[in-house]
């Protein structure tokens, strides 16, 4: 993770829930929407604005 990122990310990271590793996992993580029909139109809106 760059300084960027760090920074970015740094509330998340504070968590302990989530800390560096699930941060790193996050960031790794794809998702795939099949349909963009009346539920997935929104969840891609969402996951798009969510970075």
């Amino acid at each position: 993770m760059n300084d960027d990122q760090l920074l970015r990310y740094s509330r998340q990271i504070m968590l302990p829930e989530l800390d560096y590793a699930g941060q790193q996992a996050l960031l790794q993580a794809r998702v795939l929407i099949v349909g963009v029909g009346g539920l997935g139109s929104p969840v891609a809106m969402y996951l798009a604005a969510a970075g």
